[in-house]
């Protein structure tokens, strides 16, 4: 292995640590208690090492955003691919999507809440980002119905999603009916 690749690696390792640190600060204690003088702490480098990676906490959580999205592809597209039939594998991703928001809170909120610098919805959209879209958008699309587009359609159901996470966790809705919510959703939205 050449010095360089050693350097490479060493610096790819850092960033992973780095991230992993931010992440669990995050779950923990929440966002805010992500700081670079925190980060440094935790992981025993200088500050000045840290911004040798990323030039504040929003290049962070933009990173950790991006981490979290192709996490949140997987997870759906396991459990939809684990289902049977298109009512199935729609019911499979929603829990999917839902349960990746409640494990992941922080996570979640990097990707859709907080300020990462991250484009949405445009040409320089990040790819982790248009694949944990297309993972929906591969269950989702078979169920939109005749004349609506499918993209549209996922729109709309992971905003129905999202609000269903969002107002979990924020404690609007009662726990008890959280699998009938998802089953409405499916059940209202999905036409098969």
């Amino acid at each position: 292995m050449s010095v360089q690749e050693r350097k490479d690696r060493e610096r790819a390792d850092r960033e992973r640590l780095i991230l992993a640190t931010a992440r669990e600060l995050a779950e923990q204690q929440g966002w805010d208690a992500v700081t670079t003088r925190q980060l440094a702490e935790r992981i025993e480098y200088s500050q000045p090492v840290l911004y040798s990676h990323f030039r504040g906490k929003r290049e962070i959580i933009g990173a950790v955003a991006l981490e979290g999205a192709t996490e949140l592809a997987a997870a759906v597209r396991v459990a939809a691919s684990a289902a049977d039939g298109p009512r199935a594998r729609v019911t499979a991703l929603a829990r999917a999507y839902l349960d990746f928001a409640a494990r992941n809170p922080a996570v979640y909120d990097a990707i859709f809440q907080l300020d990462g610098g991250l484009a949405f919805a445009q040409a320089d959209t990040p790819e982790p980002l248009k694949d944990a879209f297309a993972a929906l958008l591969e269950s989702l699309g078979e169920v939109a119905g005749d004349g609506v587009h499918p993209g549209l359609f996922t729109e709309v159901f992971w905003a129905a999603l999202h609000g269903l996470a969002t107002l979990s966790r924020a404690g609007r809705q009662p726990p008890e009916y959280t699998e009938q919510r998802t089953q409405l959703l499916v059940d209202r939205l999905a036409v098969l």
